[in-house]
């Protein structure tokens, strides 16, 4: 099978990969693809190029990668768009989505309670479930590029969902509220079982600090947080930032 027809099927498929290139040194223009379950199509490529794999494929960027020797592998990620999956049909969760569509992000919105989650209501979600918590992760089925926000300021909800989560590979776990309902929530998940250091995955209150005080400057401090954990930054100021400004190397 030729490289160009399983690239073909793997986006047909909604499938992730990684096309490794050697763009100098050894071995130049030698192409390798990494799929997710395993499989690799093409060869050449340096082993020490096709060992990040795994870091690469879940930060699904694309990158240059500086091998020893002076031989440079470019690695370009494939896959779907990466996913928010907001519980709670607030207000807050419209803007959200809203936001997330900017980014190319696919949006899905989960409430127990159906007379919110209505199309009406939160225009901009690509799937609207109607389900409790449990039901409605176990059906999104989150992964590495998901973001899971936690809007329902009710613990009946909130606790399984943020339970739920904790039980994924989410890249990020946030939930909305007070410092005070925080830390009132993380007592009662500690009491539910939930070990203490699974709960530091939980991003609470969610968002960079931005004076956010509309809903939609809410959604815009929740998305940059998403956004920020997703490049492994820390979201403050650039003139006070040691890294470059992009995440990686075009």
């Amino acid at each position: 099978m030729t490289l160009v027809r399983r690239l073909h099927e793997l986006h047909a498929a909604a499938g992730r990969g990684v096309l490794f290139t050697v763009v100098e040194g050894d071995g130049t223009g030698a192409k390798a693809l990494v799929i997710e379950d395993g499989e690799t199509v093409g060869g050449g490529v340096p082993d020490e190029a096709l060992a990040q794999f795994p870091e690469l494929v879940r930060r699904g960027r694309n990158r240059l990668l500086e091998l020893e020797g002076g031989t440079r592998v470019f690695a370009e990620w494939y896959g779907p768009p990466p996913r928010l999956f907001v519980y709670g049909a607030v207000d807050t969760a419209e803007a959200l989505c809203r936001g997330a569509k900017l980014l190319g992000w696919t949006a899905i919105v989960g409430d127990a309670r159906a007379t919110f989650l209505t199309p009406e209501r939160i225009p901009s979600a690509d799937r609207l479930i109607a389900k409790w918590p449990q039901d409605a992760i176990v059906e999104v089925a989150p992964d590495h590029q998901t973001a899971i926000v936690v809007l329902t300021h009710d613990d009946k909800f909130d606790e399984p969902a943020l339970i739920g989560a904790l039980e994924t590979e989410a890249f990020y776990i946030g939930a909305l509220g007070s410092r005070r309902n925080q830390e009132r929530r993380r007592e009662r998940l500690l009491e539910a079982g939930v070990a203490g250091e699974a709960l530091d995955r939980i991003q609470g209150p969610c968002g960079l600090d931005i004076g956010a005080d509309t809903q939609e400057e809410t959604a815009l401090s929740i998305l940059a947080e998403i956004l920020a954990v997703r490049a492994g930054r820390e979201g403050g100021p650039l003139r006070a930032a040691k890294q470059r400004i992009h995440v990686e190397v075009e």
